[in-house]
C-alpha cells in the first residue's frame, strides 16, 4: 500500500584540520561566540540523556530488531498505521525517525523506537508498553512454509496454535461471558477502534484478504486480544452473496477443501482458530464440514462460529456463539441482545455472542462491558468457551 521508505539518521563526524591548517585560519569575532553555543548545546544533550528522555511523552513504539545493521519493522505495520481521512497525518520520510539502538539511550539493545508525530500512541506493542500484552506470533516450532506464508503446525512437543495464540484466562468462578468482534481489517478506523477500546478480553476475528493482516494482528495481539481467522464459506444464497475468494464450498471434494483452507491459513500467523464468514450452506454440508475439520485437526487450531455450525463437532476445541448481538443495528437493539447473554450465562454458567465491527457496536460492547464485573459476570475470551466435541 505504501511505497515510502523509512528514514534513517546518519550522523557524520567531520576531520579536526591538521595544525597548519589551523594556524592558517584567520581571527573572526564570531568564531569564540559560535564555539561558545556549540558547547552550550552540548552540555544541554548532556543535561537530556542524565535527567530524561527527550521524546518522553511522544507517541512510540518499540519493535525488536534482528541485527542492528538492518533494522525491520513486523510486515504490515504500515498499513496498520494508515491515515484515515483527510486531515490524518500519514506516516512519511518527514514524519516517521527509526532510532536504532547505539544512537538511542531509551531503547534497550536489540529494539529500536518508531516515533510518530502527532499519531495516537500504538499502546500495547511491547510488554512495557501494556501489560496485558500476548506474546509475539510466530511462536517457535509452530509453522511450516505453505502455499502464500507461514502454516501452522502442531509442535514436535503437542503444543497448538490453539493453546499457544489463545489469551491465558482464569475462572473466578462468575458467570463468563465472551463476545467476539469480527470483520476486522477492512476499514482502519473501526479496526483501531476495536484494537484500542474494547477490552482486551474481547476476541476479534479478522478477514483474511484484508491488507497489512499481519500487522494488524501484531497489533491486536500486543493489545491482549487473541485472534480468530475467517474462513468464507458458502451461503445458501451463493453467488448473490458472495463471500469472497477462496470461499469454502459445500460440494467441492475434499482435498480442494483442504487446499483452500490452507492458503487461507497462511495469510498471517497469531491465530489460535478459524470462524465462519457466512456458510449457511457449507456448514449443512456433512463432506465439507469432514474436510474442514480435518485440515483444522491437522493443523492445531480450534473453530469458534457465529451459531450456525452450533451441532458440529470434528475433534478440534469448538465453541458457538448463543446471539449475534447486533442483527439490528440498533443501541437499544444491541443492549437487549447483550442482557440476554447475561441471562443465558447465569443459566448456564457461560454464554458468548458474536458482532461485527460496526461503529454503533463496539461503542455498547465498551459500554456493556465496563460495568460487567460489578454486575456478577465475568469477561472472557472465545476460547475460555472452548470444548473439544
Amino acid at each position: 500500500m505504501f511505497g515510502k521508505k523509512t528514514a534513517a539518521s546518519a550522523v557524520r563526524a567531520s576531520a579536526p584540520p591538521s595544525d597548519a591548517a589551523a594556524a592558517a585560519l584567520p581571527i573572526n569575532p564570531y568564531v569564540g561566540a559560535s564555539a561558545a553555543a556549540v558547547l552550550f548545546l552540548g552540555a544541554a544533550v548532556s543535561l537530556i540523556a542524565v535527567a530524561g528522555d527527550p521524546r518522553a511523552g511522544v507517541p512510540s513504539v518499540r519493535i525488536a530488531l534482528s541485527g542492528q545493521d538492518a533494522p525491520t519493522a513486523p510486515p504490515g505495520w504500515r498499513e496498520a498505521l494508515t491515515p484515515d481521512k483527510p486531515g490524518d497525518a500519514p506516516v512519511t520520510t518527514d514524519t516517521l525517525e527509526l532510532f536504532n539502538t547505539p544512537l538511542d539511550a531509551g531503547a534497550p539493545p536489540g529494539e529500536a523506537i518508531i516515533t510518530l508525530p502527532g499519531a495516537a500512541p500504538a499502546a500495547g506493542m511491547g510488554a512495557a508498553a501494556n501489560p496485558q500484552a500476548l506474546p509475539p506470533a510466530p511462536a517457535a516450532g509452530l509453522t511450516e512454509p505453505g502455499p502464500g506464508g507461514p502454516l501452522p503446525i502442531i509442535a514436535s512437543d503437542g503444543r497448538t496454535a490453539a493453546q499457544v495464540y489463545a489469551r491465558p484466562f482464569r475462572s473466578n468462578g462468575k458467570p463468563k461471558v465472551a463476545i467476539v468482534v469480527g470483520g476486522l481489517g477492512l476499514k482502519a478506523a473501526t479496526t483501531r477502534q476495536a484494537i484500542e477500546q474494547l477490552p482486551p478480553e474481547i476476541t476479534l476475528s479478522f478477514v483474511p484478504s484484508a491488507d497489512g493482516l499481519q500487522g494488524w494482528i501484531d497489533l491486536a495481539r500486543a493489545n491482549g486480544h487473541e485472534v480468530l481467522l475467517e474462513a468464507p464459506m458458502e451461503p445458501l444464497d451463493y453467488p448473490e452473496s458472495d463471500p469472497g475468494p477462496y470461499t469454502l464450498m459445500a460440494n467441492a471434494a475434499p482435498q480442494e477443501t483442504i487446499k483452500k483452507l490452507e492458503w487461507l491459513l497462511t495469510r498471517a500467523t497469531g491465530y489460535f482458530g478459524v470462524t465462519n464468514y457466512l456458510g449457511s450452506r457449507f456448514v449443512a454440508s456433512d463432506q465439507g464440514m469432514a474436510a474442514f475439520s480435518t485440515g483444522l485437526r491437522q493443523r492445531g487450531l480450534a473453530f469458534v462460529d457465529d451459531g450456525s455450525a452450533v451441532r458440529r463437532g470434528g475433534g478440534v476445541p469448538r465453541a458457538s456463539a448463543d446471539a449475534i448481538i447486533d442483527d439490528q443495528l440498533d443501541a437499544a437493539a444491541i443492549d437487549k441482545r447483550l442482557l440476554g447473554l447475561e441471562a443465558a450465562a447465569l443459566q448456564h454458567g457461560q454464554a458468548m455472542g458474536s458482532a461485527f465491527a460496526w461503529p454503533l457496536t463496539l461503542s455498547q460492547v465498551s459500554a456493556w462491558a465496563a460495568g460487567l464485573q460489578q454486575r456478577g459476570y465475568q469477561l472472557a475470551p472465545a476460547s475460555a468457551l472452548m470444548i473439544k466435541r
